[in-house]
This record gives structure tokens, C-alpha cells and sequence, in this order.
């Protein structure tokens, strides 16, 4: 029964954050993309704060290294990814933005090995890492006579997401003050969705409260804010806790499929030959640069299914 349920709420979240790329298609058509950002994390964050304050003590950083972690996490993880992530996927299909996205667990294992010299990528490593990016490419599909083309800016803006939360996961690691993972998440979110606040003014971008009240702006503001952050995270911290982060990474691979699908049911987007070559290229990237904890991965789960 325990397989099934961790199984199930495995599923259950690939199909949240797969679908979450088709809520913030459908919320494009209606809000001004970074301030579309940072409302879904105003609310998010106080209900991500009001769950950590229920559910560990130390749901208030204290020290000047716990804030820092908060800054990193507020910049990099909340901020760059969705200001990048929400302006490059008004110009590209949600499916697409999923497969570039799910690049972020092979540029992580590549910052890893740069901000740790002593750990360099082993040739195999780098190969993966080359097959990551090539699937992006694919994806991308640049002219070499028109580089700067809508498309293909958008998809960049896409990896450049993928790459500020590659960075700063590497970044938040490696600091050496702890907090517990759901007050992290709670300060980062309402910090990040400050920045964002900002750099909508900044932007000026235009404040038209009468178009936020068609019914698909609400809903996709209400899915991305209630469910694919608040209920998406909660289940990403019970699954990483009974699956680890080595299986909890495939997530970013079975969400496009989800972004594929219900893309084409609701928005119409349809998927080319390339882009599947491309996501295959991306998923064959994370196995040989991750091969050596997958394979550990799969002993494991193999002496745990036989000596039950």
C-alpha cells in the first residue's frame, strides 16, 4: 500500500506542476507577466507561512546566515526563475517551457562541480550535460540568420529560468545555515514575490485591475497560487522525505508530459517532432549525468521490494 500511495502522490504532483505551465499560458492572456508572478506568490507565501508557523518552530529566520539563505532563495529560486520563466512562455507553448525547465537537475549537478572544483564532472558528466543542451537547442530549433526571433528569445528566457534555480539550489546548499525546508520556502516566496513587485513597477508594467476578473484569469491565478505551490509543495516535501532526491528529480520529466496534454486539450498547442527529440535528449542528460545515483537509486529500491 505504501508503494502505491508514494506511486500515486507521485503522479499526482507531476500532473500539478506539469499542468501549472497551462495555467500560466492561460493567465498570460490576462495579466502583465511579472506582476502575474508575483500575485501567485503573495498568496502562496502567506499560506506557505501560515503552514510552516503550524508545522515547525523555527518558522522565523533569526540569524544573519538564515536571512541570506532566504535572500538566495527569494532571488534566484522565486524571482529570476518566474520573472524569466512567465516573459519567455508568453512567446512558447507550455510544453515546451516544461522541457526546458526540466533541464534544472542536469545545470545543478553542472554548478555543483563548478563552485567545487575537487568534484569535476567526469567525462561521461560532461557528455550528459552536452546532451541537456542540445535538447534544448532542439527545442529552440535557432536560425543561424534570425537568432533573435520571438521564438527563440522566449525559449532562452526559458533556460535562463531553468538556470537561476539551478544556481541558486546550489547556492542555498552550500551555505551553511539551516532552516527547515518549509520556512524557507514561505520567507523565500513572499521575499521573492517583493522583488517581483518591484521589477513589474520597474517594468511598467500596466495595472488594468478590470481584465484580472475574467473568470480564466482567476482560475489560473487560483490553480498556480493554491494548488500548484501551496498543495504542489506539500506534496514535493512528504515525497522527498520517503523517496529521496534522486526520484524525486523524475518529476521534471513526467510534467511535460502533462504540459503536452492538457496543453493541446485547453490551449490548442500542439507539440512537434522535435520538441519529443529534444525532451529526449534533455531526460538521456540527466541519466548519464545522475547514473551513478540512479543506479544506487535502483539497488536500493530492489533490496527493498525483494526483502518484502
Amino acid at each position: 500500500m505504501r508503494r502505491y500511495r508514494n506511486a500515486l502522490l507521485f503522479v499526482t504532483l507531476a500532473g500539478i506542476w506539469g499542468t501549472a505551465f497551462v495555467a500560466i499560458s492561460a493567465g498570460l492572456e490576462h495579466f502583465p507577466p511579472v506582476l502575474f508572478a508575483a500575485f501567485r506568490y503573495d498568496i502562496a507565501g502567506v499560506l506557505m507561512l501560515a503552514y510552516a508557523i503550524y508545522a515547525v518552530d523555527d518558522w522565523y529566520p533569526t540569524r544573519r546566515g538564515e536571512w541570506l539563505l532566504v535572500a538566495v532563495g527569494a532571488t534566484l529560486l522565486i524571482a529570476a526563475y518566474h520573472v524569466f520563466l512567465f516573459v519567455g512562455q508568453q512567446h512558447t507553448t507550455a510544453a515546451a517551457a516544461a522541457i526546458v525547465v526540466s533541464l534544472s537537475p542536469v545545470l545543478t549537478t553542472g554548478f555543483a562541480r563548478v563552485l567545487t572544483p575537487t568534484d569535476a564532472l567526469s567525462s561521461v558528466g560532461i557528455v550528459g550535460l552536452a546532451f541537456g543542451l542540445v535538447g534544448v537547442g532542439l527545442v529552440a530549433r535557432p536560425d543561424p540568420e534570425q537568432l533573435l526571433t520571438t521564438d527563440v528569445v522566449a525559449i532562452l528566457l526559458v533556460f535562463c529560468a531553468a538556470t537561476a534555480f539551478a544556481l541558486g539550489g546550489v547556492i542555498t546548499r552550500s551555505l551553511e545555515a539551516t532552516l527547515p525546508i518549509e520556512t524557507l520556502e514561505a520567507w523565500s516566496m513572499l521575499g521573492g514575490a517583493f522583488v517581483m513587485h518591484a521589477v513589474s513597477l520597474a517594468l511598467g508594467e500596466p495595472l488594468e485591475p478590470t481584465a484580472w476578473t475574467h473568470p480564466e484569469a482567476l482560475g489560473a491565478l487560483g490553480y498556480l497560487a493554491l494548488v500548484a505551490s501551496a498543495i504542489g509543495f506539500l506534496l514535493y516535501f512528504d515525497l522527498l522525505e520517503r523517496l529521496g532526491a534522486v526520484e524525486i528529480n523524475m518529476v521534471s520529466y513526467v510534467a511535460p508530459v502533462f504540459a503536452a496534454l492538457f496543453g493541446w486539450l485547453y490551449l490548442g498547442e500542439v507539440v512537434d517532432a522535435a520538441t519529443v527529440v529534444g525532451f529526449g535528449f534533455i531526460a538521456a542528460g540527466f541519466v548519464l549525468v545522475k547514473r551513478t545515483a540512479i543506479r544506487s537509486e535502483f539497488d536500493h529500491l530492489v533490496r527493498r521490494f525483494s526483502s518484502e
